[in-house]
């Protein structure tokens, strides 16, 4: 007998403790070796629960045998055994009772049902197998199956099992896979085995458990089956008891025999739970700063962007009361995750309070709240005249900027600060006016005064390369970017010359859009321009110029409360092109044309700024006919067309900096904000391991709204009313692995296209080779936990079952949105 010291070396000394070790490893390679001589290995038997020669699947089985679960009896046929056929037809002899009873003969790869991956469905298995022909040829089958496309084998050894006649089967998960809550149970249950259920033919009727197995929520399906409330507890016992026995919750297999008896079919580690979100994690999404902030940041476009902003609307939160600078300290209002920007939705006022209730009763101190009050109402009347000055300050600033090649290297870092801080005034102002200040019903946005803009310069000749130059406002149709200079859009239809009063344009597809005030009402200057992919930019990226107004809730107080309206542009231009320099962004204060300030109070300097010389700095001259002056914007879209020509003021002061240390403008944006200013004031050198950085993999855009799990997974909100997740209703379908893809619709029987969202009718499991080179998965039938939905959250996969009609609604072809 072999005692606990002679198996782990306790107690003894440590040569004769690895001694130890090397006979027990030499003893079960023995074993091993003897298990797989041997042409069936039945299931009570120590060989069989060896995973190297008897599979995972065997194995599992043979474990939970012995510790007295309720498995069918059985025998295997280990790896590269079963040449004894005399042997092997006692054993099935015996188990068949003479052939009179049909038996299951299924695979059993070391490769199947581990912790990393359960290959669910991906060998064969066969059924209802009746005489010893038909098991030789089900044997031979399941063989066949290790045979992989690429060529290579995988091993394999053969269960087989007497078949049950199930009255009803299913799947239960000892953890809610979906939810990744550990603390519930979820089962699926249809009439008869559950082989239907995971191969993805049926849906299964589900039942949401405690860990105690208090039924919680049940899920009816037609094809399904209702348990009672003693078989779901009975199936809550075996999974706690399969947990002790495995060492964590289990993906099992069961059935219930026409005389109530339950029955252990299958017991595998759970390999793909959902990310769950950490207690408390907040609430976010792009929406509020998407459209100013659209594509994936480098290091220093963040630090040069995001924290400005994060700042500013902070400072209005502060000011506005909404809320408390304790929370504003430690939360940040605005951050990147992936290098995408994104937004507090809560504090921002995006996004309805967790506890309505309280909210309603407003916990805050009354102090705090007539402070705000009066702070709000004195800011309503002085806000339009600070937001004039703060343009005419920014306007006067860039027209006194000369050329960037002319700035000695502390200058350069001296103004990039400057632009720094004045971003936070801007976006703080900007948010304000988009809280408290009512715009007129017809008023004008940058966006749609940039089209206008744009479409008279190129009916005037003016090339794409003095466009900045000759009607800054037109940068309002492009997004900011370090490494690619500004695009604009190629085909546009104007509207009716510089009064803009509807400025489209159209995209690759002949598709328009004509922009519309916060009213819904048709707006003077408003817009949308965009374009697919049509060679202007990176293949599938999109370019848009947003003209829309956020809108304002009088009375609120809260200025967060907004949706920038910033137009934007991501598809990246195929080369540099002339450059002018900042001065090209604005004329100064004393230059003829609409001039920079009105003096009236709502309205601020005009969108376009005078062009009639030079600006300073400019490396080319003049174009020769400049389009006239637009009318003046609103202050908010004054304030953040500022921001938008701040921000390229950034952009051209950074590149000139890269010039001049020799780094390229894909090197430099990885650099972080005080690493640069440092090299420019002269007091240090770039970093040693600069040219060693690699650049953030390329991520998917963020779910409308989402919190954060552990290491910054991203976990799509399901309820809340933002369209993400969710539980599938009729049409809708469901969600069983999470993500978002946009992708070619395929029926994986045309040739495969490069971004391939697979569309069929079942999930079945002939399609798990398909699954890693997929962008998504959608299906007419299936469950959370038939065998290709558990593939699909292995890969991370974006997959929806229950999609009514979806072969007929999602032709091959076409590009399809999927999350």
């Amino acid at each position: 007998m072999t005692t606990l010291d002679e198996r782990h070396g306790e107690g003894a000394p440590r040569g004769e403790a690895a001694l130890g070790l090397a006979e027990a490893q030499r003893a079960r390679v023995q074993e091993a070796r003897e298990a797989q001589a041997r042409a069936a290995v039945p299931l009570e038997d120590p060989g069989a629960a060896l995973p190297r020669s008897a599979g995972s699947k065997a194995a599992n089985l043979a474990r939970a045998a012995r510790a007295g679960l309720p498995v069918l009896p059985g025998f295997v046929i280990p790896h590269l055994g079963g040449t004894d056929t005399i042997a092997l037809r006692r054993a099935w002899d015996e188990l068949s009772e003479g052939g009179s009873r049909p038996l299951v003969v299924r695979s059993s790869s070391p490769q199947e049902d581990t912790d990393a991956s359960s290959l669910a469905g991906r060998f064969a298995s066969v059924l209802d197998v009746r005489g010893w022909p038909a098991f030789r040829a089900a044997v031979r089958a399941v063989l066949d199956s290790a045979h992989r496309p690429d060529g290579s084998t995988a091993p394999m050894a053969v269960l087989v099992q007497p078949m049950l006649a199930a009255r009803v089967g299913g799947v239960m998960f000892g953890a809610d896979p979906v939810a990744g809550r550990t603390d519930r149970m979820l089962v699926s249950a249809v009439r008869g085995g559950p082989d239907s259920l995971v191969s993805g033919a049926e849906a299964g009727t589900n039942h949401w458990l405690s860990a105690r197995g208090r039924l919680l929520r049940t899920e009816p399906n037609e094809a399904g089956a209702r348990l009672t409330r003693a078989e779901l507890f009975r199936l809550a016992r075996l999974a706690r008891r399969a947990r002790r026995v495995f060492g964590g919750p289990q993906d099992i297999e069961f059935g219930f025999d026409g005389d109530g008896r339950l029955w252990l079919f299958q017991s595998r580690p759970i390999t793909a739970m959902a990310a769950r979100p950490v207690r408390g994690a907040r609430l976010l999404g792009p929406g509020p700063v998407a459209e100013t902030l659209p594509g994936q940041l480098a290091p220093l476009e963040e630090d040069l962007w995001v924290t400005p902003m994060d700042r500013g609307l902070a400072a209005a939160l502060d000011i506005g009361g909404s809320a408390s600078r304790r929370l504003l300290r430690t939360v940040p209002v605005v951050t990147t995750v992936g290098g995408r920007a994104t937004a507090d939705l809560r504090l921002l006022g995006a996004a309805a309070p967790a506890h309505r209730w309280l909210a309603l009763l407003n916990p805050a101190p009354g102090a705090r709240r007539l402070a705000a009050a009066w702070r709000v109402g004195r800011l309503g009347t002085a806000l339009p005249g600070l937001a004039t000055d703060l343009v005419a300050d920014v306007d006067r600033r860039l027209g006194r900027i000369p050329s960037a090649a002319g700035l000695p290297g502390p200058v350069l870092a001296a103004e990039l600060r400057w632009t720094r801080q004045v971003l936070v005034s801007l976006h703080a102002q900007e948010a304000l006016a988009g809280a408290l200040l009512r715009e007129p019903p017809r008023a004008r946005t940058a966006a749609g005064t940039a089209l206008a803009a744009l479409a008279d310069a190129r009916a005037q000749g003016v090339p794409d390369d003095r466009m900045f130059a000759a009607a800054p406002v037109v940068l309002a149709l492009t997004a900011p970017s370090l490494r690619t200079p500004a695009r604009l859009p190629q085909t546009l239809v104007p509207g009716q010359g510089a009064t803009g009063q509807v400025g489209t344009a159209r995209d690759s597809s002949g598709e328009g859009s004509t922009g519309k005030d916060s009213s819904g009402q048709g707006s003077t200057g408003r817009g949308v321009a965009s374009q697919a992919g049509t060679g202007q930019g990176s293949p599938g990226e999109e370019t848009t110029g947003q003209g829309t107004t956020g809108q304002e809730n009088p009375g609120q107080g809260n200025p967060g409360q907004e949706n920038p309206g910033q137009a934007t542009s991501s598809a990246p231009p195929t080369g540099e092109g002339s450059q002018t320099s900042t001065g090209a962004h604005t004329g100064p204060a004393n230059q003829t044309g609409t001039g920079n300030r009105t003096g009236t109070g709502s309205q601020t300097s005009a969108g376009n700024p005078p062009t009639a010389g030079s600006p300073p700095g400019t490396a080319n001259p003049a174009p020769p006919s400049a389009p006239s002056p637009s009318p003046a914007l609103p202050p908010r879209e004054a304030l953040r067309l500022r921001v938008r020509w701040v921000q390229e003021l950034q952009v051209r002061l950074v590149r000139e900096a890269a010039r001049r240390l020799g780094l390229g403008a894909e090197r430099v944006e990885l650099l972080r904000w005080p690493e640069l200013a440092a090299v420019l004031d002269g007091g240090a050198a770039l970093p040693a391991d600069v040219h060693a950085r690699v650049a953030r993999t390329a991520s998917p855009p963020l779910p409308d709204a989402f919190r954060l799990a552990e290491g910054e997974v991203v976990v799509a909100e399901r309820d809340g009313g933002f369209g993400e997740g969710g539980h599938g209703d009729g049409a809708g379908g469901r969600g069983v692995s999470g993500g978002r893809a946009v992708g070619t619709v395929w029926d994986g029987a045309a040739p495969r296209p490069q971004d391939p969202v697979l569309v069929v009718r079942t999930l079945d499991p002939a399609f798990a080779p398909l699954l890693p080179g997929l962008t998504g998965l959608v299906a007419q039938t299936g469950s959370p936990l038939s065998h290709l939905a558990v593939l699909a959250r292995e890969f991370g996969l974006p997959a929806v079952v229950g999609a009514a009609d979806a072969v007929r609604r999602f032709p091959a072809g076409p590009r399809r949105n999927h999350g």
